[in-house]
């Protein structure tokens, strides 16, 4: 083990508060756990002869559940004994924070900008086996830095001492943050929110990823609406 985990902050939450977004922890004998559960089963199956370290969630829009999903697809590889970091890459609108309750005042913009050390800025969460870096603060050019040596260097850190690390992004469509962190990561998951983003922007975020020479695991439908003939097997929805 690195020294630099041994120095980790603790998180401002005790183990009984829950971040209000984590259904995997509020809600454990519902279908919604299972429905992330079978997630992280088809993350696994999907590159099955190459190591899959680095995750992007990423959505073509704002406002389609993507930092949600990465939060709680966090939780599940957690709850199977994995060691889990989750950094928050969205240096424009972050919510890592306020998810798991921690301090955002030392994250991935300090990183970047080399004013902090990666020791200082990685918290452990009430969730065992699972750290955050949060965003820090917003830096007046966060796709400068997504783009230097330095993330490739915290990478490549960070993968000697965790099973999976999981990055959210800001959406595709919006900034060219998420292309140059999918270039970084190992493989890329899209969150589309039904009924709400249309076809053209789900095609043109594709276009976008497969410009950036990722490999797209696969696209998860959120908000689905449940019909009145619902089977328990048919609603979980990861399409590869």
């Amino acid at each position: 083990m690195m020294k630099w985990r041994l120095k980790k902050k603790k998180s401002v939450l005790q183990n009984s508060q829950i971040g209000r977004k984590l259904v995997t922890i509020s809600e454990t004998k519902s279908h919604i756990i299972e429905q992330f559960r079978t997630l992280r089963t088809n993350i696994k199956f999907s590159m099955p002869d190459e190591p899959l370290k680095t995750i992007l969630v990423t959505s073509s829009t704002p406002g389609e559940g993507k930092s949600t999903n990465a939060a709680n697809l966090g939780v599940v590889f957690a709850q199977e004994d994995k060691r889990v970091l989750i950094i928050d890459a969205d240096m424009r609108k972050p919510t890592l924070h306020h998810t798991f309750k921690t301090f955002n005042k030392v994250g991935l913009s300090n990183i970047l900008a080399r004013r902090w050390a990666l020791h200082e800025a990685v918290q452990e969460t009430f969730i065992v086996g699972l750290d955050v870096i949060t965003s820090g603060p917003i830096p007046p050019n966060p796709a400068e830095l997504l783009s230097s040596q330095g993330l490739d260097a915290l990478l490549q850190h960070v993968k000697n001492d965790y099973d999976i690390i999981i990055i959210d992004s800001p959406p595709l469509l919006s900034v060219t943050d998420a292309q140059i962190l999918a270039n970084k990561c190992d493989g890329t998951i899209l969150i589309l929110s039904t009924g709400v983003v249309d076809k053209r922007a789900v095609k043109k975020a594709k276009a976008l990823l497969t410009a950036s020479h990722t490999k797209i695991l696969g696209v998860v439908l959120n908000n689905y609406k449940t019909p009145s003939h619902f089977n328990y097997y048919e609603e979980y929805s990861f399409v590869e």
